[in-house]
């Protein structure tokens, strides 16, 4: 680990980093600047702000195990609450420290391209949209070939409108996938997080699935990093029998996971069939016109997968939803 020189810095390793704390992470690349600064700062240069050294990435650590850190990452605080529950290798880690009599927050330094990577990479969200009662409508000889296929058309005519949103529908089920990405300063990515764009392509579904098998949806949602991050939305094989989602992450196992809580919760009578069923980060990265109200939606517990932290889910009818969101 990097040593500091003075005793003004309090270090540790990645073992020894505060729990659910704010914390900063920065390239290694700016130790040594890092450094000289706060020794100029603390010996009263009043030109000296460590502050103005480098870019932070604003994190809080939930868990540390032997390969490395459970962060959550919040890539964008200022017109939402924007937070990604995402990993540190620990082959990543370089050297934390904080100014102990100046400053609360350890600044932790990592390897330059685990950071690049970090904030250039895709993201995805994710929907799976799925019709209400259809067993008893097909049993009912309610649904049709005709239908079904005037269905699929129209899915063809929406998706058509939504270039950046991928569609994988089958049997009465349509799976929706984005990608977004973070961004990153000096480079040409930028932020394009707008997840309230699915809740408005939700509606249009609704009204497709009413006019043309005259029944109701439900969506459940979540987002998060994606293995797939170098990838386009889907990848289609050359003889075009092989579609692959180009998706493996946090996100996607947590739809299923929602959906299974979800319905435990509705024949427990914990909570009413809904339309929404989203996860809470997602949820929260959503913007509201007034945060008290978000802060007082009604959720349940779940339990994701590839995280030792807890989840929830909140639950909504579309309209409610979007009538309380700054327009998307």
């Amino acid at each position: 680990m990097t040593s500091f020189s003075s005793y003004s810095f309090r270090t540790t390793d990645l073992d020894g980093l505060p729990l659910g704390r704010d914390t900063w992470i920065m390239d290694e690349s700016y130790i040594a600047e890092w450094e000289d600064i706060w020794l100029k700062s603390i010996g009263g240069d009043e030109n000296a702000s460590p502050f103005e050294v480098g870019y932070i990435t604003p994190v809080s650590i939930d868990a540390v195990t032997a390969a490395g850190a459970e962060i959550r990452w919040y890539p964008n605080t200022h017109d939402r609450f924007h937070v990604v529950k995402t990993f540190l290798p620990r082959e990543a880690f370089v050297a934390a420290a904080v100014a102990q009599a100046y400053e609360s927050r350890f600044s932790v330094f990592v390897k330059g391209d685990w950071l690049r990577k970090l904030h250039l990479r895709s993201n995805s969200i994710f929907a799976m949209v799925d019709a209400v009662d259809m067993t008893e409508a097909i049993t009912s000889g309610s649904i049709s070939h005709e239908k079904v296929i005037a269905l699929r058309q129209a899915l063809d005519e929406i998706a058509a409108l939504h270039p950046s949103i991928s569609f994988i529908s089958f049997a009465d089920s349509v799976l929706l996938k984005t990608n977004w990405t973070a961004g990153m300063v000096d480079t040409d990515v930028k932020y394009t997080y707008v997840p309230e764009r699915l809740l408005l392509l939700f509606q249009e579904l609704q009204t497709l699935y009413r006019s043309t098998l005259g029944l109701e949806i439900y969506g459940v949602f979540a987002q998060g990093s994606n293995e797939y991050y170098d990838d386009p939305l889907l990848h289609i094989s050359e003889a075009r029998n092989h579609i692959s989602l180009n998706s493996l992450g946090l996100p996607f196992a947590q739809i299923s996971l929602i959906e299974d809580a979800a319905r435990r919760a509705i024949r427990e009578g914990d909570h009413p069939r809904m339309e929404i069923y989203m996860d809470s980060d997602l949820f929260h990265s959503l913007q509201f016109q007034d945060y008290e109200r978000k802060d007082g939606w009604p959720s349940a517990p779940y339990k994701p997968k590839m995280t030792s932290s807890p989840g929830s889910y909140h639950y909504a009818m579309c309209a409610d939803l979007l009538s309380c969101l700054k327009q998307a």
